[in-house]
């Protein structure tokens, strides 16, 4: 249609030119003046084109929605129409694009989790009526105000200003203490963000339950079955008393006793981890002496499986936060990769720092993981393979507590193996946490 509208309007510029010149041939065979008459002809031809120019810029810059092109003749009089029939056009899709961003609106005001739209740095632009349950957003005189501002929460302001959005975070709703939210934010457009947030109460209720449940259970048995290991210990240091059809079955309480108190022990270390968000003591920690110590211990338990076990100290940084939670951690690291790595086999830790914060890596040459089950390896009990646990006295918990000792200290886990090569276990920590000695 474009094409053909522009093969009319230069036909129609040609016949105006051709006529022009037509008129002024025949003035000038009559006043005998042939350049004053095509002078004169240009000069009318140029007004009259103003004039319509004058036109259109009055009627672009002053019509109504609904109001028509003014008449004109020729060249302009499809100039005059084509633009109208732009405009209404564009109306058209203007109304069916605002009717979609109405149905938009209407449905994500009718959700009950809140939607927020911020722009680039942050600032509120627009919001559902959850968010005004959820965040006590206040409509019109919230918009544009920073939402660091308006939730006023310590983890939040951190977990915003990382920009690190790959998992939700959970705080207590600045309207109500006793209300959970889990916020969610996603980058989209030119940096903008859309913030998801939900009540998520019930189900933090459910999770303290079984927390506190767990927790209790663990104390109650720990002192039964420390009496019950106690006499255990006393029988087998009088073996030489006992029936000795017995001897065996006393070992192998034994042995199962301290499976259980090792248990017991992880059960409430991960209670007292799950507790509170950050570690109460926290102080500069010389990682370097603590991998040496870890790393002696690790040689201990290797024993007679001849492993060659390597320490690789990078960097002299300093990490703040708890040693005992960071030992607990980086013990479990380690003494996993000892049990899963057979003789002779060799076990690699570096410890250093970048520009993006310092690392932990702990890699053998041990049996490896398949890909399916590297996401759900943090997870409580959660097994490979349940005789491996047996075998190794392994209680399942060890990189639940890894896990969530990082996220104590604002650190992640990453984790990569190939069956029958080995794994590599990384830790990074964000450079809030260190301490440059």
């Amino acid at each position: 249609m474009c094409f053909q509208l522009n093969q009319n309007w230069y036909g129609t510029l040609i016949r105006h030119m051709l006529m022009l010149v037509a008129a002024a041939l025949v003035a000038g065979v009559i006043s005998n003046q042939y350049g004053w008459s095509l002078a004169i002809g240009l000069g009318l031809y140029l007004a009259w084109t103003l004039k319509q120019l004058l036109r259109l810029h009055d009627w672009l810059s002053s019509h109504k929605a609904d109001e028509p092109p003014p008449d004109g003749y020729g060249l302009w009089g499809e100039v005059f129409d084509s633009i109208y029939h732009l405009q209404r056009r564009d109306q058209r899709v203007r109304g069916r694009l605002q009717a979609v961003i109405d149905r938009v609106q209407e449905s994500t005001a009718a959700l009950r989790d809140a939607v927020i739209m911020l722009d680039s740095e942050g600032n509120l632009e627009w919001w559902n009526r959850a968010a005004e349950t959820l965040l006590g957003l206040k409509t019109p005189q919230d918009s544009g105000q920073s939402v660091s501002n308006l939730v006023r929460h310590p983890r939040f302001k951190e977990y915003f200003e990382q920009g690190n959005y790959a998992e939700p975070l959970e705080i207590p709703s600045p309207t109500n203490d006793r209300m959970r939210i889990q916020l969610l934010i996603t980058r989209y457009g030119n940096n903008e963000h859309l913030m998801l947030v939900r009540d998520v109460t019930r189900i933090h209720q459910l999770e303290q339950m079984r927390k506190d449940f767990v927790a209790n259970v663990s104390h109650e048995l720990r002192t039964p079955l420390t009496v019950i290991f106690g006499y255990l210990e006393t029988l087998l240091d009088n073996v030489e008393e006992v029936n000795p059809r017995w001897v065996r079955a006393l070992q192998q309480m034994h042995q199962q006793g301290g499976r259980m108190q090792t248990l017991l022990n992880d059960l409430l270390l991960l209670a007292k981890l799950e507790a509170t968000d950050y570690p109460s003591d926290s102080y500069p920690i010389e990682v370097g002496t603590l991998l040496k110590t870890i790393k002696g211990d690790a040689q201990a338990l290797s024993a007679n499986k001849n492993q060659q076990i390597s320490l690789n100290l990078e960097s002299e940084v300093q990490l703040k936060g708890s040693e005992t939670e960071l030992r607990s951690a980086f013990s479990n690291l380690i003494f996993n990769a000892v049990k899963y790595t057979p003789a002779e086999g060799k076990i690699h830790i570096r410890w250093w720092a970048d520009e993006h914060g310092a690392h932990l890596s702990v890699q053998d040459s041990g049996i490896g993981i398949e890909t399916k089950h590297l996401p759900r390896l943090t997870e409580r009990f959660y097994r490979v393979d349940s005789s491996r646990a047996s075998n190794t006295g392994g209680t399942g918990l060890g990189l639940a507590i890894v896990k969530h000792v990082l996220l104590r200290h604002r650190g992640t886990l990453e984790i990569n193996s190939v069956p029958g090569k080995g794994s590599v276990f990384i830790c990074h920590f964000p450079a809030i946490q260190l301490i440059n000695p």
